[in-house]
């Protein structure tokens, strides 16, 4: 895999501690929650951890942060594997929070033995209420001083099953009036009766992830605990349960900038409210942020990549254009994928001269800045198919394409005029009649004359129907900071859905298969709904960049 590191705080900070000799290896862990699929954003978070660890010849462990089993699921665990796998990473070791509850349970009465856990009765809305706030010192729970005793048989109880969901929940005993909010008092267990995708219905208590990451982070052994700026303020809870509760093992939190993109939504939350909602298709709808979606789409594992080193890892939260991530795409795929031609809105031409019944082979590059493509063949007869944009009755200035009397080049072809149209009953026009210059073949060194239009065609005896997805940004504002109103923002012209027809050397072209149509833009054959009856491409993203 290409990887040259790039110098990074991070990258510095690791270099330190074994300079300093405070670690003697490296183990980092990619610890998503299993209850949505990753997006872009993960996918930096997934990169900078594998090929940190992978620099210094460490480990990274894949970790499944499963302790809200209302919301998780295997699809979405099984989802996760593939989109790490397919971004070119092997794993370490696969684990899940799951497989520890019962160290946690543990470690959890380590606290209350040691006097810094208690069973408390408030509710949710209670326990808010006595946090404070930035300028006011929180409230003592009633339940704070129960004996080490009674909240011994209280956890015990509450993992027996006795109490209803919210009834009890165990609170670590810290700091009511700390400035950090995050350490007053904070819910380390609450109840839940819920089955849980790993194992089942054994426990109905489950650890709060601000308990549980921490200690997974110990047991595994992990050095260096990276993270991104949200849990910043969370880490001198990080720091105090792994010291507290006694872990043999004491791993550090770093945090770093988030990935935010123009256009895009980076949530799983609001994500599955496009899905929920039917604003999507799917998870992979090629619309989506998501790995599968950008998968689906047509990106590839390299231009992620690449485009996750060149951003970097900073300390303080930025915006990158999303035109930047199309620049990556459009660097992968131009000297590895073939060029060839597609018409999206077509119109028929009937070159009037040119002998009936006859078909000819014309020879074509498939990539003239990779000649290690070759050539092919592609079929030229009487009629062909142009795109309706390339033909107007009544031109404006410096237009060179086709109109009547106007003479252009058909790409790897031969010149054609027009000389006639064709209307239906509504003044449309649905067909044109040209003639073609039998000395003006390409290749043939003609120098004649020249034309200043060159437009692509697709030979109609053998053109091939398919079906175009072009996709443009799902999120209309650019940088859109109100959470509350995001559906409202929607781009409800994020589709739009052609009808046409590509050559015929595409026909056997197989799910995923990539394409540069000339002038049109990559695109990806949509490994859902193309069939062999009836080919779907989605564009990828258009040939020109302003990036």
């Amino acid at each position: 895999m290409e990887n040259k590191p790039t110098s990074n705080f991070l990258r510095n900070i690791i270099l330190e501690d074994l300079k300093l000799g405070k670690v003697d290896h490296i183990i980092t862990r990619f610890p998503p929650e299993p209850n949505g699929y990753l997006h872009i954003g993960h996918a930096k978070s997934i990169i900078l951890n594998f090929e940190l660890a992978d620099e210094f010849k460490g480990k990274t462990h894949l970790r499944f942060d499963d302790t809200n089993p209302a919301k998780e699921d295997t699809e979405y665990v099984e989802s996760i594997k593939e989109d790490v796998s397919w971004l070119g990473y092997e794993w370490d070791g696969l684990f899940f929070a799951s497989d520890y509850f019962e160290e946690m349970y543990n470690r959890a009465v380590v606290l209350i033995k040691n006097g810094k856990a208690y069973a408390c009765d408030s509710t949710a809305e209670e326990i808010r209420q006595m946090r404070g706030s930035l300028t006011e010192v929180g409230q003592r729970s009633p339940y704070r001083d129960r004996s080490v005793e009674e909240n011994l048989a209280l956890f015990e109880r509450m993992r027996q099953g006795e109490f209803k969901d919210g009834a009890k929940v165990l609170r670590a005993k810290i700091d009511m009036a700390s400035p950090n909010i995050n350490m007053r008092d904070p819910v380390l267990y609450r109840i839940a009766h819920a089955a849980h995708h790993n194992t089942g219905d054994k426990w109905c208590i489950y650890p709060m992830y601000s308990f549980a990451h921490p200690l997974e982070d110990a047991i595994e052994g992990v050095t260096h605990s990276i993270c991104t700026l949200e849990f910043e303020d969370q880490r001198p809870l990080y720091d105090w349960v792994i010291r507290e509760c006694e872990m043999e093992n004491t791993p550090h939190q770093y945090e770093f900038a988030r990935l935010n993109i123009t256009n895009t939504v980076m949530s799983k939350r609001k994500l599955k409210q496009l899905v929920d909602e039917g604003v999507v298709d799917g998870w992979d709808d090629p619309r989506m942020p998501t790995i599968s979606g950008l998968r689906r789409k047509g990106y590839t594992a390299e231009a992620i990549r690449a485009f996750a080193r060149e951003i970097g890892v900073a300390k303080a939260d930025s915006v990158i254009d999303t035109k930047m991530l199309e620049h990556f795409i459009r660097e992968d795929l131009k000297l590895k994928v073939p060029r060839t031609m597609a018409v999206l809105k077509p119109l028929k031409v009937v070159i009037t001269n040119y002998p009936e019944n006859q078909v000819e082979m014309l020879e074509a590059e498939n990539n003239p800045e990779n000649q290690e493509m070759g050539t092919r063949q592609i079929p030229f007869s009487r009629e062909v198919y142009i795109e309706q944009d390339d033909f107007t009755e009544n031109p404006p200035p410096k237009y060179h394409r086709l109109f009547p009397g106007n003479e252009v080049r058909l790409k790897n072809a031969y010149f054609i005029k027009c000389n006639d149209i064709v209307k239906d009953e509504t003044g449309k026009v649905i067909e044109l009649h040209c003639t073609y210059d039998i000395e003006t073949k390409s290749g043939s060194g003609f120098t004649g004359r020249k034309v200043k239009g060159t437009i692509h065609w697709v030979d109609a005896s053998q053109a091939v129907p398919a079906e175009f997805r072009l996709y443009e940004a799902l999120i209309l504002d650019e940088d859109m900071t109100d959470e509350a109103s995001f559906l409202d923002h929607i781009n409800p012209q994020s589709l739009g859905i052609a009808h046409g027809f590509v050559e015929p050397n595409i026909k056997v072209a197989k799910p995923q298969d990539k394409f540069q149509f000339f002038r049109h833009g990559y695109f990806n054959v949509d490994p859902l709904n193309s069939t062999n009856d009836q080919l779907v491409f989605n564009r990828i993203v258009s040939l020109k960049s302003s990036f």
